[in-house]
């Protein structure tokens, strides 16, 4: 993410209350970016992201400019992309590895239960229905028929959770002169 935070004006601050100021980018202004990019009525397409595929790297391919990453994070409210951003295999594999000791603790250990609402089904046109769940405590669980519950290891959890980050939006190409053109206006 080198370019995300280029644009942004800098403020002398004292951060540490210590009479030294020092210089700080103005994050304040990514809410204004924020709401111009919100007010348009304008097009996104659905994305998912590659493993490995960082910001500036769908913002060269799509934009045809790597520093445009900043409308990639700004159209899905992405504020931290070091935790926003779905991880890459040897990534989340680290990340298991601290959170939890090891991955086969990970894999090992309980998150949660679920009591299966419905299965998933498909029907004749092809279309998938979801599996729904609900979240259940461990005594609900166990009074559950087998083919009515499931536990979901933290090892599935995080995993969901980190499969779910690669849904992106990318805004169509025809808006982004506009956008960086109002971004520009924001930040004289």
């Amino acid at each position: 993410m080198p370019f995300f935070f280029e644009p942004f004006p800098t403020v002398e601050y004292d951060i540490k209350k210590n009479g030294k100021t020092e210089i700080l980018t103005n994050l304040t202004l990514r809410f204004k970016v924020q709401a111009a990019l919100k007010d348009r009525t304008a097009v996104f397409y659905d994305y998912t992201v590659k493993e490995g595929e960082r910001p500036d790297v769908i913002a060269h391919k799509y934009y045809g400019d790597a520093s445009l990453d900043w409308i990639i994070l700004l159209s899905n409210d992405i504020i931290n992309p070091h935790f926003d951003w779905p991880l890459d295999f040897l990534s989340f594999q680290r990340f298991l590895r601290k959170k939890y000791g090891s991955v086969q603790t990970a894999k090992d250990t309980v998150h949660h239960y679920e009591q299966i609402i419905q299965t998933q089904s498909v029907l004749f046109d092809g279309t998938i229905i979801p599996e729904k769940t609900l979240w259940v405590d461990q005594d609900t669980y166990n009074l559950l028929a087998a083919a009515d519950r499931k536990s979901i290891s933290s090892y599935t959890h995080e995993d969901n959770l980190n499969e779910a980050k690669r849904e992106i939006k990318i805004l169509d190409k025809k808006y982004v002169t506009s956008l960086v053109n109002e971004v520009e206006n924001i930040f004289e």
